[in-house]
């Protein structure tokens, strides 16, 4: 850099922006130890430095798409003509002067915009900081906590901003409705396995007849009890159990039972329990449904390639789509088995093939010396799905063709 050359500094504030000039700039480090004692004080600071110009933002959508702008290391429109208008012309003045800024990225894109010198050293970072700490000093004409108000209304809208994401691509639901899905499927089997018990000692048979614990509760739910299994409920029973030999069985055993006659206080509780876990049962296939739609919507890549249950894992173990589309393959392979991982890390075994991925179609029809490599591929087309999922334009399945050319 030259010695002896003007700077100007820019600095973005909520209420709009500000150019500041320092005369006979010199990029050294003992300027830098000076500048640092200045800015102790306003009176000195005030001294080595002055502001030149300022243009307000006149309203709160205008400072908030500035802000959000500069945040991105972007030049907008309005930043360009106040740097063109208060800044000395280019061609006339080159080698003269720079423009110091915040951050590097955004001084490149100044300079590409512009074409002037521009600086983000570490001096500039000095200049800035007394800026910000002397700035409501530097600017008399605003009131006293005008600018705190201003700072706190932008901060608002400004995460607000951040945080409203197309509805169709928040992946929050989906970790939500997962871990509801695994909490449900949990409580279905204790609660299917307590009417098994319960109803065993009434009517032991029926246990040997349906193994399914879905289906015992609604059988539960529909007979009642033995006594109360006639004709009528036969169109019923043979819906719940999709066998008209099944419901015969059922009949005949029902004839023949060892079981012990209950009390009508016994047959309503549990038929009130067994309904009461037929409703859970529906709302778990109304929770799977609902996770399915909104897989497809975020990540109908994910989706096709490992299901809606295991990508919805994966999702909901990396934190979010974001963190799965970041991850490499070889952490996608065995995503939820970091404890087998670090056991076979200290013990010097071998390390776990698979994760959570173990669950997908594809390594449960693959043979035993093959589910490794599966695995492996598997977990390089998540990779590739993930990322076009979360940073792609296009929200379809329509790469997945793609990846299986690929093979």
């Amino acid at each position: 850099l030259k010695l002896s050359m003007k700077l100007y500094v820019l600095f973005e504030s909520a209420v709009g922006y500000s150019l500041f000039e320092k005369e006979e700039f010199e990029e050294i480090g003992a300027e830098l130890g000076t500048l640092q004692e200045s800015i102790k004080s306003f009176e000195s600071f005030s001294q080595y430095i002055k502001l030149r110009a300022f243009a307000p933002f006149l309203s709160q959508e205008t400072a908030l798409s500035n802000q959000l702008a500069i945040s991105q290391c972007n030049v907008t429109d309005d930043l360009k003509e106040f740097l063109k208008l208060n800044l000395p012309k280019v061609k006339k003045s080159k080698g003269k002067f720079q423009v110091g800024l915040s951050e590097l990225k955004l001084a490149n894109e100044v300079h590409e915009k512009l074409g002037c010198a521009v600086s983000a050293s570490e001096t500039v970072a000095e200049i800035i900081r007394g800026i910000r700490l002397h700035f409501t000093k530097f600017l008399t004409k605003f009131k006293k906590g005008a600018l705190k108000k201003a700072q706190l209304g932008l901060a608002h809208s400004y995460s607000r901003a951040q945080v409203q994401y197309d509805v169709n691509r928040q992946d929050k639901s989906i970790i939500q409705a997962i871990a509801v899905i695994d909490q449900l499927d949990k409580d279905i089997n204790t609660f299917c396995m307590r009417i098994k018990e319960w109803f065993n000692w009434h009517f032991p048979e029926l246990g040997v007849l349906v193994s399914d614990n879905h289906t015992y509760a609604r059988i539960v739910a529909c007979i009642e009890s033995r006594e109360d299994l006639d004709e009528d409920k036969r169109e019923a029973l043979t819906a719940i159990t999709q066998s008209e030999d099944v419901t015969d069985e059922i009949y005949e055993a029902c004839k023949n039972s060892m079981g012990q006659d209950m009390m009508d206080m016994d047959k309503n509780i549990i038929k009130e329990f067994a309904d009461r876990v037929v409703e859970v049962v529906d709302y778990r296939l109304e929770m799977q449904n609902y996770l399915g739609e909104r897989m497809n919507a975020i990540c109908p890549n994910v989706t096709t390639l490992a299901g809606e249950n295991v990508g919805a894992r994966l999702i909901s173990h990396a934190g979010s789509l974001v963190n799965l589309a970041k991850l490499p393959a070889s952490t996608i392979q065995i995503l939820g088995a970091e404890k087998a991982l670090f056991r076979a890390l200290k013990t010097r075994g071998n390390t776990p093939k698979y994760g959570l991925i173990f669950h997908s179609s594809f390594i449960g029809r693959a043979g035993a010396k093959n589910k490794g490599r599966i695995s492996r591929n598997l977990a390089n087309k998540l990779a590739l799905a993930s990322r076009i999922d979360q940073f792609g334009k296009k929200t379809n399945n329509q790469i997945w063709r793609n990846l299986q050319r690929t093979g």
